[in-house]
């Protein structure tokens, strides 16, 4: 279906241009200009991920050596976590945001920075509680590279590992250049099924369930449940169980939709670091709409009806997000504000 896709896209943009210009254009400069400035992001990369590499890993070494040889064990803990908190403020909080900002980067090179911090916090935040005792060094490098958010000691691999070839490697990166009318399905296709599954065989990672069956999914709460296995883990563990452990199992509820205001929140801020501008359209269809149709469209529909429905609501929402989107940047970039302020700021150029 990709491969059918990316061939027909390919041939009607030479036939536009061929009957437009007369002659075949072959020009990347969109591409170049959404990948801009790699250097910068390069080292960007380099800076989080020596932090988070280290940074931890070396805190936990410290506390552990210390901990049982003093007599003031509260003072060094909370002296330890104090300064290692200040540290992730401005490592993993604002440097990123600094670098997005101070150095104007292009849309796709600020997806990667701000996804990769989000990636980063993710990570380590919670090595300490999966794991009783400290992590090997190489257990804990592994793991940064593994396609999951959920520390183990230890994964389940493969007796043996496919031959990874150069051509499907190049297949697979072009599989994933595909128009903005099927951007749903070049997430998906180029994040969780080809980019996962890269760093999967490349560590012999045996777990490869990155989604299941979402495609079939007649209500949206199997669609939230299926589409992003790895997010939906770390959301189930670290959101929604603690919330019912705090509230002792009560408010069942209220934990799910903690859920979403966390996902809806962290989506959002992706996409305002990312785009440059706070225009909160994806808050308000995933955190809104989509607890509406989470609790309209529920596992009790099994309808093939609802699978059409389903995908009707996910294109449309789709094509609400492209269309605002669109006319928010070519506004932010043609349109500049007459009067800055706070408030001015935090409203769309578009309206």
């Amino acid at each position: 279906m990709f491969i059918a896709v990316l061939l027909i896209f390919c041939m009607s943009t030479l036939m536009v241009d061929y009957i437009d210009q007369g002659r075949l254009v072959l020009e990347f400069d969109l591409l170049f200009y959404a990948f801009g400035k790699p250097g910068t992001v390069f080292c960007a990369w380099i800076v989080m991920f020596a932090y988070t590499l280290l940074v931890p890993y070396y805190t936990m070494v410290f506390g552990c050596s210390f901990y049982h040889n003093i007599q003031h064990k509260l003072e060094l803990s909370v002296g330890t976590a104090l300064i290692f908190l200040v540290m992730q403020m401005f490592v993993l909080g604002l440097f990123p945001i600094y670098v997005v900002v101070h150095h104007q980067l292009p849309p796709a090179s600020r997806f990667i920075v701000i996804l990769e911090q989000v990636r980063c916090v993710a990570n380590h935040l919670f090595i300490c509680r999966e794991s009783p005792k400290l992590p090997t060094f190489s257990s804990y490098l592994y793991f940064l590279f593994c396609p999951t958010l959920i520390y183990r000691d230890s994964y389940p691999r493969p007796e043996f590992s496919h031959t990874f070839s150069s051509r499907t490697l190049v297949l697979t990166v072009f599989h994933s250049i595909l128009p903005g009318i099927l951007m749903l399905l070049l997430c998906f296709f180029a994040f969780l099924h080809c980019w996962l599954n890269l760093f999967g065989e490349l560590l012999r990672f045996s777990d490869r369930m990155f989604y299941k069956d979402w495609w079939n999914s007649t209500s949206f709460t199997n669609y939230f449940r299926t589409w992003n296995v790895v997010v939906h883990d770390w959301l189930y563990y670290y959101a929604y169980k603690d919330f019912l452990w705090l509230s002792k199992k009560k408010f069942r509820t209220a934990a799910m939709l903690s859920v979403f205001i966390v996902s809806a929140l962290v989506h959002e801020y992706a996409l305002a670091m990312g785009f440059g501008f706070f225009y909160p359209i994806m808050f308000f269809l995933f955190g809104i709409f989509g607890v509406a149709l989470n609790f309209a469209l529920n596992d009790k529909r099994q309808s093939p009806a609802c699978n059409v429905i389903m995908w009707m609501s996910l294109f449309l929402g789709q094509g609400v997000l492209v269309c605002l989107y669109s006319q928010e940047w070519y506004a932010q970039i043609h349109c500049p504000r007459t009067g800055v302020s706070t408030v001015t700021l935090s409203f769309p150029l578009y309206f």
